[in-house]
């Protein structure tokens, strides 16, 4: 126990400083969190020379995100959303795919490996996107709302995957055990929730402690019954957002949130083997740029074509223009299978985190966002 206390610790202060850095530099946050998982991570100088327990806490930050995105996302808006968000991701997913297998077999890499490499960059950063869109005007609401129906509809595309992968069901019963738990979490939040909270309103404290145990609550019963904890925590956040009292509770979560994030672009940068980074940089680097600009072509073009304009449909390019966490958590699951050999474990993971950090740079410094240009316009 006091190892893990140790870790936290150093990670929380080497963070702060790193931040700091990267905020009188003139540099996004993500960067200082990425860069001290690479410094002091295994691969670095090994302060924290197991990252298996922080991951683990990592991965209650990114239930609080996606129960966080759910708080300001009303049922009826993704109701809207789903058929041009259908179109666009499939649509995308395509382009993607065919574009980074080609590259991938340019670069050496066999015609498995390439199919692999190839479907495991059709994904969008749930985690970046998210953080880096602000919710304080009716742009940044819409611009979050599409891109939130998109991001989940290839995180059930990703979970389908990784069923497939482990054995662990097939992707329609998946299918139906969302369906099931989304309906008895807005039948549970209408008949009993609801009236909870109007009790409670008053008392902040409680009622931000109702609303964790709420999203948290969901995601426990969705991993007991086979289930992601991510997409039902996004589910209860759903379900939350018919409430008055959601944007209120979605103001005071942020901190709580981002708090544990951290954790998880601290573990991201640990993952950057510097010994083997190498041999492949300069291929990453040429397929980190291709992938982007194929996604970013992609969206902006069926952006268009489902009626959206020039400049919306830029900006929501370049928003999900990255490489998703999904990618390194299908490729680990492959990679531990032996589908994949270790070479292209490392590309995938140099691609993932480089087109994290490019599309970092180009959201904070073209669209102002709370987790960088705030903190730019002060210095």
């Amino acid at each position: 126990m006091e190892k893990y206390i140790s870790d936290i610790s150093v990670i929380v202060v080497f963070s702060a400083v790193l931040s700091w850095l990267a905020i009188i530099s003139r540099q996004p946050l993500i960067i200082g969190y990425l860069v001290c998982g690479a410094l002091i991570g295994p691969w670095g100088f090994k302060l924290v020379k197991d990252v298996s327990f922080v991951n683990a806490v990592s991965q209650l930050g990114i239930i609080l995100l996606l129960f966080h995105a759910g708080l300001v996302l009303h049922p009826r808006r993704l109701k809207q959303l789903f058929r041009p968000t259908a179109l666009i991701t499939s649509g995308q997913s395509l382009l993607v795919w065919a574009g980074v297998f080609l590259l991938a077999l340019v670069f050496g890499y066999s015609l498995k490996s390439g199919i692999i490499i190839g479907l495991t960059m059709i994904f969008s950063s749930t985690i970046l996107v998210v953080k880096l869109i602000p919710t304080t005007t009716l742009h940044h609401q819409r611009m979050g709302a599409f891109a939130i129906a998109i991001l989940i509809a290839q995180d059930i595309i990703a979970v389908g995957f990784l069923a497939l992968i482990s054995g662990t069901g097939h992707p329609l019963w998946l299918l139906v055990k969302g369906m099931l738990l989304a309906a008895a979490a807005l039948a549970f939040e209408h008949f009993l929730l609801r009236k909870i909270m109007r009790r409670i309103q008053h008392y902040h404290e409680v009622l931000f402690l109702m609303a964790l145990g709420w999203g948290l609550g969901l995601a426990l019963a969705a991993h007991l019954i086979g289930f992601s904890p991510e997409a039902a925590a996004f589910i209860a956040g759903v379900a939350l957002a018919r409430e008055p009292l959601a944007l209120f509770l979605s103001e005071g979560l942020k901190q709580f949130r981002d708090f544990f994030l951290v954790f998880f672009f601290f573990v991201l940068g640990a993952q950057f083997n510097f010994g083997q980074a190498g041999a492949i940089i300069i291929p990453a680097l040429i397929l980190s740029l291709a992938v982007m600009a194929i996604k970013m072509f992609s969206f902006e073009t069926l952006f268009r074509l489902v009626g959206e304009t020039k400049k919306f449909s830029r900006e929501a390019g370049i928003r999900l223009s990255q490489s998703s966490e999904f990618a390194l958590i299908i490729a680990a699951a492959l990679f531990g299978l032996g589908h994949i050999d270790g070479r292209t474990w490392q590309m995938i993971q140099m691609v993932t985190i480089f087109t994290m950090v490019m599309s970092s740079y180009l959201v904070v410094f073209i669209y102002p966002t709370p987790l960088g240009a705030e903190g730019l316009q002060k210095v």
